[in-house]
């Protein structure tokens, strides 16, 4: 099973970001500070980002992606 499918599985094809958070040990509000910094991570978190009306939420797949390529250390697929 790839990370992609595991996440899917998980989470469905969009993630909260409190799912995000959670999957990355990271608080919420550490995670919305990264993806507002001028940092290479936070810029690929923001193109994996998705609004829908006031609601954000992040594609799977990207997410799998940035695990898979090392882009995000300590996350547990």
């Amino acid at each position: 099973m790839t990370t992609e499918q595991a996440l899917v599985e998980k989470y469905g094809p969009l993630m909260t970001l409190l799912q995000v958070a959670e999957l990355l040990d990271r608080s919420p509000e550490g995670l919305r500070i990264t993806i507002r910094g001028n940092n290479a991570l936070g810029r690929q978190l923001a193109m994996a980002r998705v609004k829908i009306g006031r609601r954000v939420h992040f594609k799977a797949g990207l997410i799998a992606r940035l695990i898979d390529c090392g882009c995000i250390e300590g996350a547990a697929a």
